[in-house]
Formats: structure tokens, sequence, C-alpha cells
């Protein structure tokens, strides 16, 4: 087995504004679940840590629009998405909140840090101010006709008619998006701003040195903002929901006592918090995984996220991190994903639209979705999501190529040989044939796992369990029965095997599934690890003589009729 590695895992925050579709579970969140079972199975250190993202404007007006505190909206999201997590086994060591004191704390921390090496300075700019709102408003929570193409409906960022980029300042007859009044001012506003044009050259480097273990999609996102130029970077927002931005002396910064750091420059500081929480929590040392002074230096930073968060990863934070100046522990591997679709077009939290992570989990159980998500990762380009391709991956992968086989050779060993592992025979030519398989594919899978490559990885775990039905039908454990009882207790002794070694492979996948068919075949906790493919053991090693109880039917085939009433229910249907 590999040396045993530290490893600290993260996946982007999720933003408090509601249950999480199944495009951003798996563009972040279960992939980082998969990698960081697939390292705990490996017997390396890990710690996995997330956090809900919680400040900014969509929180503000949710809460808004409820009539309730925006304390009180996030707190009540917090628990939708930790929830929505479980559901899924999404196991992380910690899953915390950007809105809790570590997180300002820690923000407010870098700031002055930031400031002290001359890469943060107070600016004014123009900024659209609602008066009968009594706020400003932010870019996306202005509309009015584009200056170019007349639409009456353009956003203060940008016109989507025409696709042009827009100031909200040029917008012809502005309104708030927020009431619809047209009693708009443009008002002066002072603002920090962060000097990220100074860490140009530096940012260069970083991305050049550590972008070789980043997939293309990283690093040429990366790349297009660098070639463009980084610019100064407004940090804080006149918002009232957020870190307090404070002075050297942790009093309010006069001129900014109702304004709070924007919140694209605390979230990804909550990284480094829900670290400390969790450290805090279990009597851990949180700068042995963040300060390379401590220990950082020693551990492999992995980070996964969807291509929307690719640019903040690759060069916003690393400006806060090195541009600190301080020992701080950056990115080793960051894996990025394209879009999970929805028949042609996003996925969308705000429109509602596609199959959120509750409704996914009121149809079917988590490992369902798991298989199918990881199967079809947006990894090379985007992937759609259909109701077809879901039914046809749950009845072909699951159901008939590992159900299938579990069931029959369970069912076998109980009814033929007591329900135990048998003892007699002598192994054979289908069992050296399948001793290689497994030392091939084995090998390939941990490399796929090891190169974060999640399609091919589930693609390999397929043709692991597919060799083992052809071994079956090979072996001819239930015609050998007829003449040559022996031969035929090789087969099945392998065959239950095989089964255990499905199952360990499969628990990064499907921990639900995986964990029942180890249960059934009495595999104990300490023998569940991840399997060495250079072990000519594998099809001998369960106790020959231990008692087995065939599990329940793993699977549930998916009717052409829950297709059509998903469909009707959700969208979607053949185009």
């Amino acid at each position: 087995m590999t040396q045993p590695r530290r490893i600290l895992i993260t996946s982007a925050l999720p933003y408090i504004n509601g249950v999480k579709h199944l495009g951003n579970l798996a563009g972040s969140m279960l992939p980082g679940d998969v990698y960081a079972r697939v390292m705990r199975l490996k017997g390396h250190d890990v710690t996995y840590i997330c956090a809900t993202d919680e400040h900014g404007t969509p929180a503000e007006l949710a809460a808004q629009a409820q009539g309730i505190p925006v304390q009180a909206y996030c707190d009540a999201q917090y628990e939708i998405q930790r929830t929505a997590g479980e559901g899924f086994n999404l196991s992380f060591d910690w899953f915390g909140r950007s809105s809790r004191p570590a997180n300002h704390a820690l923000t407010q921390h870098f700031a002055q840090a930031l400031e002290k090496r001359g890469l943060i300075e107070a600016r004014i700019s123009k900024q659209v101010y609602s008066v009968d709102d009594g706020r400003f408003l932010p870019d996306r929570y202005v509309e009015g006709t584009c200056p170019t193409c007349g639409f009456e409906k353009a956003r203060g960022d940008q016109c989507d008619n025409c696709g042009r980029l827009l100031d909200p300042v040029d917008l012809i007859n502005p309104y708030s998006a927020v009431s619809g009044s047209r009693n708009i001012e443009i008002r002066d506003t002072e603002h920090l701003y962060l000097l990220q044009a100074q860490m140009q050259d530096e940012i260069r480097a970083w991305v050049n040195r550590k972008g070789e273990n980043w997939p293309q999609l990283a690093v040429s996102i990366a790349n297009k903002w660098l070639d463009e130029g980084l610019i100064a970077r407004s940090i804080t927002r006149d918002l009232s929901w957020g870190v307090k931005v404070t002075a050297a002396d942790g009093a309010p910064r006069p001129g900014f006592e109702d304004k709070v750091f924007y919140v694209w420059f605390d979230a990804p500081i909550g990284y480094i918090s829900a670290t400390q929480e969790w450290a805090e929590a279990n009597g851990k040392d949180w700068k042995a995984l963040w300060h390379t002074d401590k220990g950082a230096d020693q551990t492999e930073y992995v980070q996964f996220m969807g291509k929307d968060n690719v640019a903040f990863h690759t060069v916003s934070f690393p400006v806060t991190l090195l541009g600190s100046g301080e020992p701080w522990k950056t990115v080793d591997k960051l894996k990025a994903f394209n879009w999970v679709t929805w028949y042609g077009g996003k996925f969308s939290t705000s429109n509602k639209r596609g199959v959120f992570m509750d409704q996914a989990l009121d149809l079917l159980p988590s490992d369902y979705w798991r298989w199918y998500l990881i199967a079809n990762a947006p990894e090379g380009s985007d992937a759609a999501f259909t109701w077809e391709g879901f039914q046809s991956a749950v009845n072909s992968d699951l159901a008939n190529v590992l159900g299938n086989f579990v069931n029959r050779i369970t069912r076998y060993c109980a009814a033929k040989f007591d329900g135990k592992v048998p003892d007699a025979g002598e192994p054979g030519e289908a069992e050296a044939w399948m001793a290689n398989e497994l030392a091939t594919r084995l090998k390939t899978l941990d490399e796929h796992y090891e190169a974060m490559e999640f399609r091919k990885a589930a693609a390999e775990t397929r043709a692991i369990w597919a060799a083992g039905n052809e071994y079956l039908t090979k072996a001819e454990p239930w015609v050998k029965y007829k003449s040559d009882v022996d031969g035929a207790a090789v087969g099945v002794r392998a065959g239950i095997n095989l089964a255990a070694i499905f199952a360990i492979i499969a628990q990064p996948i499907l921990p639900d599934a995986a964990k029942k068919v180890l249960d059934a075949l009495g595999i104990p906790e300490g023998n569940r690890r991840w399997p060495d493919w250079k072990d000519t053991s594998l099809l001998d090693a369960i106790p020959r003589g231990a008692p087995i109880v065939p599990p329940d039917v793993l699977f549930q085939k998916i009717e052409d009729t829950q297709v059509a009433e998903w469909t009707e229910r959700f969208g979607g249907g053949k185009a």
C-alpha cells in the first residue's frame, strides 16, 4: 500500500438560497465526497471541509420577502442544506457556516494584513441608489432599457437580449428590481478595493506552477483572467448583512459603519474558518493544515468546484492568501467541472428548473443518484441529465450488473452450501483469468481515482463488475454442481469473494448498497479497506466456512411508468 498522506479537501461553498439542485451536487460536493472516501479507504489522513456561503444581497432579499430577520432565514436554510447533505451521505468532517464568528474574525484579519502591505485602498465610486428602498442596489438588482438594443428588462450587469455587459449607470429608465421603484439616483459611495494588479506576476507564476496538477478547464479559465489583466476589485458592499468592516483596533472603520465585506471576499476564507471550528470541536491542530510553517507544507490540499467558481479560486482567493505575506497553504490539486444540463438548458435554483436534492431523495435513495451523477460527471464537457439516461444507468449498471451478480451468487451459496463460504476444490483457468482481470483493472481504477477522473473511475468500476459476471459464465458453478460439487465450490467461493471486492470498490459512490453487501458477507470493518491490486489472494480472502446471508435486493429497476410520471412532474422528456 502507499505511504499515508495528509489530505485536506474542500468543496465550493453552496450558497444559502435554498436546496441545491443535482447540478450543484455533481459539480462540487459529490465528487469531493467520493474522493474523500477513496482516500480514507486507502489509509490516508483526510479532512473534508465544507460550509454554507451565507452573505450577500440574495440572502437579505429572501429574508425580506419572508418578513424575517436575515439571521433567522440563514439559520433555517443552513439546516435545510445540512439535512440534504446528510441525505446524500456526504461525508464532511465539518459542515460550517461563513456567518459564524470565526469567519468574521479571519476575514477582518486578512483585510488588515492586505492593507498593511499596500494591497487595499479606499476609492469613491458611483452606484445606483433606490430612494424608496433606502439602499444602494447591486448591479443585478437594477433593471432598465438596454442602451444598445432597447431591450426593456436588461439587468445592470448584462443584457440578456443582446449579451452586452453593462454598468447600471448606463441603463435607460432604470428601476429597482427589488421594489419596482423608479425613484433612482446615482450617488457617490466609498469602498475598499483589492489591488489585484500588483499581484499579477506572482499569481501568474503561481498558476503556472500549481496548474500542472489541474485539469485544462481550470488552467484555461485562470489564464483567461490573467491574460485580460487583473484589475482592482471592490471588496466591500453597502449592505447590513455580512462581515463588518473594521479598523486596526477592531472598532468599526470610520465611514464604513453601514458596509460589509463582499461575499466573494469572505466566502473562500470560510474554508479556513470552518477548519478552525472542526479542529476546536475535535481537539485537532488546524494550523497543520493551513500554515506552511506548522506542517501544512506536508499537506496535500484538493479543491472541488464548478467552472463558474474557478476564477475566484485561481485568482482572487490566491491574491488574498499570497498577498497577506503570511505562510498560508494554497491549493495543490484543483478539480473543476463543467455543467450538468437539464434538457438543453441550465439547472437553476432561482427559476426552480430541474430536480433538487430533497426532491430526488423523495423519488429514490441517494445511491441511485450518486451513481448516475458520477458515471456522467461533466469533466470534459457539459453533461446532459435526462430521465431516460438515468433509467438506463440504474437498470443496466446497478440492477443488472452489480445487483444481479450479488443476488445470484449469495442465494446460490445459501441454497447449495448452507450459507457458508465453500472450502473444497482447486482454482483453475477461469479463476486465473479473473485474477488477471482484477490485477489489471484494480490498478487502472486506482490510477483514475488518483487522477480525479471520476467518469473513468465509474466506468472501470462497472467493468470490474461486468468481468465478475463473465467469470460466473466461465466458471458455471450451477452447471458443475450436478457432477462436480468441488468444482462448483471453487466458483461459489470466488464469486462470494468477488461480491465483497465489488462492494468494497463501490463504497465511495454507493455507500449504502456497499454496506448492505459487506454486512451480509460478514466482512469486518477493518477488512473493508481499498483492495491492493498486487494481492494474489483476493479470490480466497474471506475465511472458508464463514457464514454469509443473501442481502435484500440492492436496486429496484426504474419502470417506464415512473419516468413518465417524473417527466410530467419535473419536465424534460425526449426532444
